[in-house]
């Protein structure tokens, strides 16, 4: 299995690398939007995506629309009320009961009560009336700038207006293939403000829960459109956007603006975790690259991997260990801030979407075999 071709997907949205993808016909991507997942014992056993905790409820999402629950640290799970049939890529947790869910054909989903019942509060199309309308604001602006500019400079705005231009033609195109574009992240500060991130350069801004949305890719210095792939908030406050070709964005205001950072890496980012010390951050990504900043990536050291496989998500328990999880059943291990790693692969080497510490030193992990359980040495517990 190619690196990344399952993350998130198993197939057709894997971002991280370059590959043909034929977008589904619009009248199937509407069905699995219409379609609530199917109530099956096995969810827990097939590809899970993302997890994480809800207060001491612990909530995992995955393929045909799957979101399942353990009150137990994983030993058991219950199956929550979806109504998509969709992959999902993502989950988040602004407060104890309040979360959100993102997935394929840009869904964004919600729950009030930590993941049993879930509700659709938008779809890709939703986003790309959303995105063109922004577009379309840019470009009134832009022929403003150009009545106003020096003659030396409009040649040079023009351009500028044509781009936005063709790329408004562009979204306008695929909305009559379908919502075909994934989401990829979710953050949420609380159970009003928060952030959806996803491919070619997709960011959705709420500040009232999710009843309304407003498209943010304007903020962010993202010209190419490349995939965004990862979202936390660093110990301190700042809040980190990681991606495609390197990018890493740092917001210091909340979300309101955003710098970009020079990385040393250009490859794709798949994740970004803090340390626990203020302004320590640790993003990592395709062919277990792994970039280490203390000041919020104004500098930045590679750390040492020789495992070599794509990381796809990381944590930090209380005790301050930090896990990194990824393809080819890869679990790395730090216990001294992210200067070193020790290395553990599964003995099923199935990919891992995403990692939870548990009771004691143990971890849940998921992906592209369900949920297992693993302990501080790599030992299989589950």
């Amino acid at each position: 299995m190619a690196k990344r071709l399952m993350c998130k997907t198993l197939g057709a949205a894997c971002l991280g690398l370059s590959m043909v993808w034929t977008a589904p016909a619009a009248f199937a991507i509407a069905d699995l939007i219409e379609t609530p997942a199917r109530q099956t014992d096995l969810a827990p056993t097939k590809l899970l995506n993302d997890a994480a905790r809800a207060g001491d409820r612990i909530v995992a999402v995955g393929e045909r629309g799957h979101i399942i629950y353990s009150d137990d640290d994983g030993q058991t799970w219950v199956q929550g009320s979806v109504p998509v049939s969709v992959t999902l890529t993502a989950v988040d947790f602004g407060t104890e009961t309040h979360g959100w869910a993102v997935g394929h054909s840009g869904v964004v989903l919600h729950t009030e009560d930590a993941g049993e019942n879930w509700s659709l509060q938008l779809t890709g199309t939703d986003a790309s009336k959303l995105a063109i309308e922004s577009k379309e604001e840019q470009v009134a602006a832009m022929e403003e700038r150009i009545e106003e500019a020096p003659e030396s400079e409009k040649a040079d705005l023009e351009w500028a207006m044509d781009d936005l231009v063709f790329v408004i033609e562009n979204m306008q195109s695929d909305l009559d293939i379908g919502p075909v574009n994934p989401l990829l992240g979710v953050w949420f500060e609380d159970d009003q403000h928060g952030f959806v991130i996803g491919a070619y350069g997709m960011i959705l801004r709420t500040e009232d829960g999710g009843r309304t949305w407003s498209d943010w890719a304007s903020q962010i210095q993202n010209a190419q459109n490349f995939h965004l792939n990862g979202m936390a908030r660093i110990t301190g406050g700042a809040l980190v956007i990681v991606g495609e070709a390197g990018q890493i964005h740092v917001s210091v205001d909340g979300g309101d603006t955003w710098e970009r950072r020079e990385s040393p890496y250009e490859g794709s980012l798949f994740g970004v975790i803090g340390t626990g010390q203020v302004n320590e951050l640790l993003a990592f990504g395709l062919r277990g690259n792994m970039l280490f900043s203390a000041d919020l990536g104004k500098t930045w050291r590679m750390v040492p991997n020789s495992a070599g496989a794509t990381l796809n998500d990381g944590s930090v328990a209380d005790d301050g260990r930090i896990t990194l999880v990824g393809n080819g059943g890869t679990v790395l291990m730090s216990t001294n801030g992210a200067e070193s790693f020790r290395e553990h692969f599964r003995n099923d080497r199935a990919g891992i979407m995403s990692v939870v510490p548990v009771s004691g030193t143990n971890l849940l992990v998921v992906g592209e075999s369900g949920v297992k359980i693993t302990d501080a040495r790599g030992k299989n517990l589950q």
